[in-house]
């Protein structure tokens, strides 16, 4: 048996949520629940499990991340 395909979830919050902020758009992140949480179900959907959950919103990497997507988006440092 092969091993299934694995994403972080995580890696789709960013993509729809630089996505959305490129269109114009405001997303924000957390008031509405944990985000990766409906993304993870997306994955799962389209047949790939979860994987590195270790990287986590609250992880510096992810933090980092999106203090560059602010910045760049709403000036916001």
């Amino acid at each position: 048996m092969s091993e299934p395909e694995t994403f972080n979830p995580w890696t789709i919050v960013n993509l729809v949520f630089t996505h959305l902020a490129e269109a114009g758009l405001h997303p924000v992140l957390g008031e509405a629940g944990d985000p990766a949480i409906p993304a993870t179900a997306l994955l799962r959907a389209l047949g790939i499990e979860p994987g590195r959950n270790d990287e986590t919103v609250a992880s510096a990497s992810v933090q980092d991340e999106l203090a560059q997507i602010r910045e760049r988006m709403f000036g916001e440092a």
